[in-house]
């Protein structure tokens, strides 16, 4: 599992497997290394997903798959996630699945004093996890890994609201041509902007939300952040629906926090 996590992250500029979102046909050949194209409806989409290739079997056999709807969780003590972002250049690709950023090396979060590095963020129309039977319009998804491989992924749900300034900036710097990464060195963002002032949380063990739907500890921002219909829309233009459909729990833990600033 480990060569497999540590295979995907170091392909995110070209592959970025962590997205599931629906199917661009110029993807079809973009994914290197003979890993099979997979898409989110048809022969190739969620369904089979397991049946695509031997890699790829999680997807259908495991039993703590995502995205869940989070319901009955259970109140426990836990500490509040140190989020340590910090500025750095848009680095950004539309890889036919959804919309990029890649994050220089610098940034971080702590959890329980375990340091783990943002490696990328990406979005979801509409969002993968529900809470209480609950979708939103988006979700962000800011990626995680240690030293040995370990993946952490925060959700941040998004809704219509106000027009959100990062947001503006990054839609405004979309690359035009599918899987060509673009950096802008003089376009800084802080992905802590994305972020509610209440960070209140679930957490669960998962997995990645596409193949090769291997396992990832959840950490799911109770509050919502919001963006501009209109961003919305921009966004859903590209990616009309690229969220897995919702997988069962299997009777697994969820825990959420209560603590106060």
């Amino acid at each position: 599992m480990k060569i497999r996590v540590a295979i995907w992250l170091s392909s995110l500029a070209t592959l970025c497997i962590i997205v599931s979102f629906g199917a661009v046909p110029a993807l079809a050949q973009a994914h290197p290394g003979g890993t099979p194209h997979w898409s989110y409806s048809g022969p190739d989409g969620p369904e089979h997903w397991g049946e695509l290739d031997p890699s790829f079997a999680a997807c259908n056999t495991g039993q703590r798959q995502s995205p869940i709807d989070i319901k009955g969780a259970a109140p426990a003590e836990l500490k509040p996630i140190k989020f340590d972002y910090k500025l750095a250049p848009m680095t950004i690709i539309n890889n036919g699945h959804t919309i990029l950023i890649n994050y220089e090396a610098g940034s971080s979060i702590t959890i329980d004093g375990k340091q783990y590095q943002l490696k990328q963020f990406h979005f979801h129309h509409p969002s993968e996890e529900e809470i209480n039977g609950q979708k939103f319009d988006m979700v962000l998804h800011l990626v995680h890994a240690d030293a040995n491989g370990s993946i952490v992924a925060v959700a941040v749900m998004l809704k219509s609201g106000n027009e959100n300034p990062l947001i503006r900036d990054i839609w405004s710097h979309i690359p035009k041509d599918v899987g060509k990464e673009a950096e802008f060195k003089k376009v800084m963002i802080n992905a802590a902007d994305l972020l509610p002032s209440d960070q209140n949380y679930f957490t669960f063990d998962g997995s990645l939300t596409i193949p090769p739907c291997s396992d990832v500890k959840w950490f799911v921002l109770k509050t919502p952040v919001e963006l501009s219909p209109a961003q919305i829309a921009a966004f859903a233009r590209l990616y009309p629906d690229n969220a897995r459909p919702i997988q069962p729990t299997n009777g697994r833990k969820i825990e959420e926090s209560s603590f106060t600033k």
